[in-house]
C-alpha cells in the first residue's frame, strides 16, 4: 500500500486502495486474497488496520468473508467510494489518489473561466496529485464563493469528500472534457513535465444538487504516468 501524503485514516486509504484495485481488475471477482497476517505485511500495515480495512469493504459488498477459509473479492459495480469520480490511473490500473495543496486563495473569478455559480468570486486550490507514489498531475479546482469557504487546516485528498464533511453539500455529477495543453508556468518542478510543454488535460464542471454547476477545475496530467479512464459498468 503507498505512503504517499494523505489525509483519509489509514484503513480508509486501504479501502479506497482495494476498490480502485477492484474496478481496475487487478483483484477480480472470487479471490481470495492473502491471509490477513501476510497482507497486512505486503500493505505496511498492522493487521487490526488491514481488519477495519476489510470490514468496510465487506459492508459496501466488495469482499466475503468465510470463516476458516478466508476473503473473497466481490464485484460491486455501485458501491459508493471517496474517488469514485477521480478518473486518472496508472498505466496498469488502480493506484490510491493523494494531494499536496500548492496554494488556497479566494478572488474574484478570472475572465478565462467558464460561466458556475451564482457568486462573482470563488476559491482557488492547486494541488500537485499522485497516485500511490507517483506524481501523475497538476490541478486548479475553483470552488464558487456562495458555496462556503474552505478551511486549509481540514483539507483532505479528497475535496469531494471536504465538501460533503464540511460545506453540507456534495457532487452529484460532473462533466468532463479531455483533449491536450500546455503545462501552466504555475506548475513545479516535481510534477516532471517542463511548463509551456504539451500533456494531457481535463476541464471539469461539477453540479450539486443546484441547476448551475458549483465547480470548475482544471487538470494537467502527465501521460507517460497516467491514463484518464471512465468505466461503463
Amino acid at each position: 500500500m503507498p505512503s504517499a501524503p494523505a489525509s483519509l485514516p489509514v484503513h480508509q486509504q486501504i479501502s479506497e486502495f482495494l476498490i480502485r484495485e477492484i474496478a481496475a481488475g487487478r483483484l477480480v471477482e472470487g479471490e481470495r486474497l492473502p491471509p490477513e497476517r501476510d497482507f497486512a505485511a505486503q500493505l505496511n500495515t498492522s493487521v487490526r488496520t488491514l481488519r477495519k480495512a476489510l470490514a468496510d469493504l465487506s459492508g459496501k459488498g466488495m469482499l466475503e468473508r468465510v470463516q476458516g477459509s478466508g476473503n473473497y473479492v466481490r464485484r460491486n459495480g455501485e458501491v459508493e467510494s471517496v474517488y469514485s469520480m477521480f478518473r486518472l490511473e496508472l498505466p496498469e490500473g488502480g493506484g490510491l489518489p493523494t494531494a499536496d495543496v500548492l496554494g488556497i486563495a479566494r478572488m474574484k473569478k478570472p475572465g478565462d473561466l467558464p460561466d458556475f455559480g451564482a457568486s462573482e468570486e470563488a476559491t482557488r486550490v492547486r494541488r500537485l496529485r499522485y497516485l500511490n507514489q507517483t506524481v501523475i498531475a497538476v490541478e486548479e479546482i475553483w470552488l464558487d464563493g456562495a458555496s462556503g469557504a474552505i478551511d486549509p487546516g481540514k483539507l483532505a485528498d479528497s475535496l469531494y469528500l471536504y465538501y460533503k464533511t464540511h460545506l453540507g453539500f456534495w457532487i452529484a455529477r460532473a462533466e468532463d472534457r479531455v483533449t491536450m495543453a500546455a503545462v501552466p508556468d504555475w506548475a513545479p518542478a516535481a510534477f516532471g513535465v517542463r511548463p509551456g510543454a504539451p500533456t494531457g488535460y481535463i476541464e471539469r464542471l461539477s453540479w450539486a444538487q443546484r441547476p448551475a454547476p458549483v465547480e470548475f477545475s482544471r487538470t494537467w496530467f502527465d501521460t507517460a504516468r497516467a491514463v484518464y479512464l471512465q468505466r461503463l459498468i
